[in-house]
């Protein structure tokens, strides 16, 4: 099964990371449903020392702790909200979210956790988009990047990000259909009854 890590933290916005993790999970339990139960997503949060990820609205979500950061895995999740900026200000997390891009197939970032992503170094010289209201900042923060707005996501190939909060969702759904193809991509997002923005190009 395909590894996820995702990335929790005080203040991460609480979208930002369900939905990614029930996109994933979702496309599992489909898979498995047609007895193909070893092509699914091992889906893991984490957070420093295993706190819960608290979230802005009160809501705390049990997680466990951070991996060895030389553990492969396949996508390693980053997500945003009001407490990136402690996150990205600390070097445990910076340091550790480095060392597990070495031995991660891609990474990818929902809303402000491009900023996150930014500062670990992973997005020098890449195209990427956040939430609407913060692409002026990101791109006064990393001149070196190529800020993209009215993107539902971008794919860089070992890095994707996307914009804010539900958008969140239209990526993860897009590397599902990456990595296993149409077809999952579509039962996964009909079971959730989303309605998947396919092309990631409608306005935010």
């Amino acid at each position: 099964m395909r590894s996820v890590v995702v990335l929790g933290f005080p203040g991460v916005q609480a979208l930002d990371l369900v939905g990614p993790f029930e996109v994933f999970t979702g496309a599992t339990i489909y898979l498995a449903s047609q007895g193909r139960i070893d092509d699914g997503y091992a889906v893991t949060l984490v957070s420093s020392n295993g706190d819960p990820a608290t979230t802005g609205t009160g809501l705390a979500l049990v997680a466990q702790p951070l991996p060895d950061p030389r553990e492969p895995v396949d996508t390693l999740v980053l997500p945003g909200g009001g407490g990136v900026d402690a996150a990205r200000h600390n070097p445990d997390t910076i340091g550790w979210i480095q060392i597990a891009a070495e031995h991660t197939r891609r990474v990818v970032s929902v809303c402000t956790g491009a900023f996150i992503a930014a500062q670990a170094g992973l997005l020098e010289g890449r195209s990427a988009t956040t939430h609407w209201s913060d692409v002026d900042e990101l791109r006064e923060m990393f001149p070196s990047l190529t800020v993209l707005e009215k993107r539902r996501w971008v794919d860089e190939g070992t890095i994707v990000t996307s914009a804010g909060i539900s958008a969140g969702i239209d990526m993860s759904l897009h590397l599902v259909e990456r990595l296993a193809g149409r077809e999952l991509a579509l039962n996964t997002a009909r079971q959730m009854e989303f309605d998947w923005h396919e092309d990631g190009q409608p306005p935010q």
